[in-house]
């Protein structure tokens, strides 16, 4: 355990005069998967923590102790947090003057032709900037195309406010995030050496690792890991497809690739690559670079046609129309609840062209249109592993089963 380093409430404006503050960290977007780990890991360190977000009702989940969604460690610190007085949510903006440490939830999102929408960031702090206060310090904590910073920084000088600006990537796998945040270290970044080290000093109650850098390196840092990690997973996904369209299964190759061979021993399975992260900031790079990252274009059509290929191969070998196809797990990735992205839903779009019926099932997503694990095991005919959860390592199929993540050990060739 940690033991808890108070952050001072009170600093200096610009004159030299002490300004006080309520509280130490105020979040915008605090009840989602980023803010809302943050916010505990801050508060369990002993800071006093607001989380503001528009979401009424998850506002409310939150106020009443339990999580909006699953999160390692959440569901006995959150209530202690809330008891203890150092964490609570509100949907009133005004909350975020507050703080000496406002943190900014919003990342730049992918628009429906696959373009970064740059604009997303300015237009959601505009109902905020003026509820800053002088001597706050204003974080940036989500991914956002580079130079994103800069325009916040000049949309903070515009309102003629004394504010710091920093961007400070988040860095977490979902779901693991209370773990992750003192695990990893923080990379922190500021246009004056005055913000850089008011960050730092911030996360550092988080880790005593801090990595500095300018603003722009810090924006590519973040774009970088996603689109690096989301990279390798095409490239075992394109050798997945070479291999099984020679009859042969990659688990087997892959394992002899790895055994005993470090050079080789982060070459990941095949499987879908998705969740709100990857597939959005390797298109932001691509972006970036003028439409010339030509290795991130193929990932994404490698990554996002998984699904297609793994049809045509069961046409190859099944009459679709005259069969009930089994899902099993919705969610982007194994242990979560979260479907934004999700390739799951693409293959079921996909397979309601194809077969006579498509049943869904997911231990942990909470969807009207899914069916108990044991009714798809029941009544149908084929089943696809779409997310590895553990749930369903242990299951013993009756039909024909497609496993990409070779979760039941009987190898991936379709």
């Amino acid at each position: 355990m940690i033991a808890p380093k108070m952050a001072s409430a009170t600093t200096s404006d610009t004159q030299g005069a002490p300004v006080r503050f309520e509280r130490d960290v105020a979040i915008m977007g605090g009840c989602g998967h980023v803010g809302l780990p943050l916010g505990l890991a801050w508060a369990e360190r002993g800071l006093s923590v607001v989380l503001f977000d528009t979401n009424a009702e998850s506002v409310d989940t939150v106020n009443s102790g339990a999580m909006p969604f699953r999160e390692e460690g959440a569901d006995e610190l959150l209530p202690s947090m809330l008891q203890a007085g150092r964490l609570r949510a509100t949907a009133d903006p005004a909350t975020m003057q507050s703080a000496e440490n406002a943190v900014v939830v919003i990342g730049t999102p992918v628009d429906r032709y696959w373009y970064p929408d740059v604009a997303a960031v300015l237009r959601g702090l505009e109902p905020v900037v003026n509820t800053l206060v002088d001597d706050q310090l204003l974080v940036l904590r989500s991914t956002v195309f580079p130079g994103v910073t800069q325009l916040v920084e000049r949309l903070i000088a515009k309102s003629n406010k004394h504010v710091d600006v920093c961007f400070c990537p988040e860095r977490i796998a979902e779901g693991d995030g209370l773990a992750e945040l003192s695990a990893l270290p923080q990379i922190v970044s500021g246009r004056t050496p005055r913000a850089t080290q008011r960050a730092a000093a911030l996360f550092r109650h988080l880790t005593d690792e801090i990595l500095e850098l300018t603003p722009e390196e810090a924006e590519l840092a973040k774009l970088f890991t996603n689109t690096w990690r989301y990279i390798k997973f095409a490239t075992a996904n394109q050798l997945f497809m070479i291999a099984n369209d020679y009859g042969l299964d990659f688990e087997r190759i892959r394992h002899a690739v790895r055994y005993k061979y470090p050079r080789a021993a982060d070459m990941p399975g095949p499987g879908f690559a998705a969740g709100p992260c990857l597939f959005k900031d390797t298109l932001q790079i691509a972006a970036f670079y003028e439409a010339n990252f030509t290795l991130g274009h193929a990932s994404v059509n490698i990554n996002e046609g998984l699904p297609s290929y793994l049809i045509s191969r069961l046409e190859r070998r099944f009459d679709l129309a005259t069969m009930t196809v089994g899902i099993l797990g919705m969610a982007f990735k194994a242990r979560s609840d979260d479907i934004r992205g999700s390739l799951s839903y693409k293959l079921k779009r996909l397979l309601n062209l194809k077969a006579k019926r498509v049943l869904c099932t997911d231990p942990f997503v909470n969807d009207a249109e899914l069916v108990p694990l044991d009714c798809v095991l029941t009544e149908s005919d084929l089943l696809v592993i779409a997310t590895p959860h553990e749930e369903y390592a242990n299951i013993e199929p009756r039909v024909p089963t497609v496993d990409p993540f070779n979760l039941l050990g009987q190898g991936t060739r379709i």
